[in-house]
């Protein structure tokens, strides 16, 4: 059993497993390893700040079960703490007869994971709620909600420092060196030593994991996504959050229009292949992560499996007025120029040898060392119940 457990990465699943295992009240001493100067400085705050209910996983799955309580433990979070968030629900539309089939499957797998009040649409009735959205029916979530993560990572710090865990930055894990008692990470910021790592790294998760001894695998493969902004007069064409009926084929949920927590709407995001780990731009790239990539069979696979998707998604990030169309089939109305440059977040998911993007989330025992090897989305909102699943495998 930890008692003094080595975090590594500082986003949303990371910060949430050492608060669970402090409050645990089992730990002498914890120290987390953040590599960028801030905690959530990726996927935690590059994403559409979204609190999802658990809609769309396979019932029985780690992230229906996560999403349903992490929701709910995020939420009581926020308002404990006063973080901006609110529970304003979402439509998922059906634009056409042909969708409608999935999006009754989407109804009963609502239902099996335990979701409250789902409520079909009519097209009249979707339009009570969306007066701009289009579709021959919908599904109104009402348990959706919308958060400022930026500011759960800021608490999160805060709580984690104020129980006495170490949070060090700038700290990248370049060698685990194992010791009779544990392990010895070499960072920039020095030496850190625990008794059982954690690796929550994201991004570099896989990576993390072999410098631990482990050998997954599955490969992470950046997909960057991209984001536009409706100009302030264009705003009123969105009252909430209106999303699609997603491809079951992909973990990605196509793209949506989505009300920010400080004011404003987004949409987006695409799902385009990155050409580095961490590229929030079309020009970024990194000789490591693209010989990585370019090296692994599975994600050869992927193409040869999808090659429409693939064509359609890096057409789509190259061309506004393709984005636009997207994003027509939902709000009809909306106009190419009145869509502005966004953000974009990096996903990083898991791909297996032989070319499946990894459902689940995926949690792999080491040698004094648990991995978090994919947790893309819902994990932000599902974070808090995952690191108290993480603390139940670690202390039984």
């Amino acid at each position: 059993m930890t008692k003094n457990p080595l975090v590594i990465g500082g986003g949303l699943v990371g910060l949430g497993s050492a608060w669970q295992l402090l409050r645990s009240g089992r730990v002498t001493r914890l120290t987390l390893l953040e590599k960028e100067a801030r905690v959530g400085a990726h996927q935690s705050t590059h994403n559409s700040g979204v609190l999802h209910a658990g809609l769309y996983y396979k019932p029985g799955s780690l992230k229906a079960r996560m999403a349903v309580e992490g929701i709910r433990e995020m939420t009581s979070y926020c308002r404990e703490k006063n973080i901006p968030h609110e529970i304003c629900g979402k439509v998922v539309v059906a634009v056409d007869e042909g969708e409608v089939p999935r999006l009754r499957e989407l109804e009963s797998r609502g239902q099996a994971n335990g979701l409250q009040d789902l409520r079909w649409l009519g097209g009249d009735e979707l339009r009570a709620i969306e007066p701009h959205a289009a579709g021959v029916a919908a599904l109104h979530v009402p348990e959706e909600g919308i958060v400022d993560y930026a500011a759960v990572c800021d608490a999160l710090r805060g709580d984690i420092t104020a129980m006495g865990g170490q949070i060090v930055t700038g700290a990248a894990v370049r060698r685990l060196r194992e010791t009779p008692h544990g392990w010895i990470a070499q960072t920039p910021a020095g030496e850190f030593e625990g008794d059982f790592i954690i690796n929550c790294a994201g991004l570099q998760c896989d990576r993390v994991c072999r410098l631990a001894g482990g050998n997954p695998t599955d490969r992470i493969v950046p997909f960057r996504g991209e984001y536009y902004k409706l100009r302030p007069e264009s705003a009123h064409l969105v009252t909430n959050l209106i999303y699609p009926v997603p491809d079951p084929k992909f973990p990605f949920l196509g793209v949506h229009f989505t009300r920010l927590i400080g004011g404003g709407i987004e949409a987006g995001p695409n799902a385009v292949l990155a050409l580095a780990r961490e590229a929030y731009r079309k020009t970024q790239w990194n000789v490591r992560d693209m010989a990585d990539a370019l090296s692994f069979t599975g994600l050869w696979k992927f193409l040869a499996r999808h090659p429409r998707m693939a064509w359609e998604e890096g057409a789509r990030s190259l061309s506004r007025k393709l984005f636009c169309r997207s994003l027509q089939r939902l709000v009809p109305e909306l106009r190419e120029e009145e869509l502005s440059p966004g953000g974009a977040g990096v996903r990083a998911q898991a791909i297996s040898p032989e070319g499946e993007l990894v459902q689940d989330f995926r949690l792999v025992s080491g040698r004094r060392a648990l991995h978090v090897l994919n947790a893309p989305s819902p994990a932000a909102t599902a974070s808090l119940a995952i690191g108290r699943h993480i603390a139940a495998q670690i202390f039984g």
